[in-house]
């Protein structure tokens, strides 16, 4: 059984990106699906879509160069520990050049936008 799916979704990503694949599959869920879309509208994957029956995401890997758009991708928050922050603890990752995807009470964000939003919540991952 597996105990934390988004942390299985971020390590098929970072696996993909190892052995230089151009897509990985995994079972759908509406907050890996919101979590992909902010990594494709943040330019960290070329496309995301749902599979015809409706089961898998299917996530096209995206890069630059021959380099992949990902360098490190990490879950900050655990099963075990979660964390949290608040409106003025929000961290820039790696000076801006990074993001942070936080889950907040008006649904999945960026570090940036929940900054502008002023709202905090729990940490999802971090990834430049």
């Amino acid at each position: 059984m597996m105990t934390d799916p988004i942390a299985d979704m971020l390590t098929r990503i970072r696996n993909g990106y190892t052995v230089r694949k151009s897509e990985v599959n995994m079972p759908y869920s509406k907050i890996k699906m919101a979590i992909a879309e902010i990594l494709a509208k943040e330019g960290y994957l070329a496309k995301v879509e749902k599979s015809e029956d409706g089961r898998q995401l299917v996530l096209a890997l995206k890069y630059v160069n021959k380099t992949p758009a990902v360098h490190e991708i990490n879950r900050l928050s655990k099963p075990g520990n979660r964390c949290y922050v608040g409106k003025d603890e929000i961290k820039q990752v790696l000076n801006g050049f990074g993001l942070s995807i936080i889950s907040t009470p008006r649904g999945l964000m960026t570090n940036r936008e929940a900054r502008e939003a002023a709202v905090g919540g729990e940490l999802i991952c971090e990834v430049y």
